[in-house]
């Protein structure tokens, strides 16, 4: 999937500045990290649906379940061949996983993904990307010296994120980190 929709769940202020810290260890460190994408669109965020194409979403059924604690916890590593992606993995709570269903409930069916689905959706916070596999260790021993085991978070907006026209637009909360 190239030209693909996605739908993101937005962290609060400390959240993300603790994650951009992480990035920023890495950039001084001279190693892959999600500080180097320069898009407009690029923050922390926690994605929960993708697909070739989506219809509008309805915010209104999703908004009573923001803002929703969160936790941010160890690094998980994606990938196979000579890269891998950095994540901060996201503890599954009860209140996560309803709202990722809800979300793809409200959405409707489409073709999802597989890592996107109910089921099979790891959620993640990505912290690098294309590390090299001999440099992983390296960019694991800074993530630990920067960021905290665990993170007490919260998630205050959802967005929509369209690839092929490149534009965003939220779908609760306002794009602020302040909104919820």
């Amino acid at each position: 999937m190239t030209d693909v929709v996605s739908l993101e769940l937005l962290l609060d202020e400390e959240t993300d500045a603790a994650v951009r810290a992480e990035w920023d260890a890495l950039a001084q460190a001279g190693l892959p990290n999600q500080a180097q994408h320069k898009g407009e669109s690029n923050r922390p965020h926690i994605t929960l649906l993708v697909r070739p194409g989506l219809a509008q979403v309805a915010a209104e059924p999703l908004s009573p379940l923001f803002p929703l604690p969160l936790t941010l916890g160890a690094p998980l590593l994606f990938g196979a061949g000579r890269t891998r992606v950095i994540a901060r993995s996201v503890v599954p709570t009860a209140g996560l996983l309803a709202l990722h269903a809800r979300v793809h409930e409200t959405a409707g069916p489409g073709g999802d993904a597989d890592h996107t689905r109910p089921g099979a959706w790891t959620p993640h916070v990505t912290i690098a990307r294309r590390v090299p596999i001999e440099r992983v260790g390296e960019a694991l021993a800074v993530w630990s010296e920067t960021g905290e085991q665990e993170l007490p978070a919260r998630a205050v907006g959802l967005r929509r994120w369209d690839a092929a026209s490149r534009t965003v637009t939220d779908l609760v909360g306002h794009g602020t980190l302040e909104t919820c």
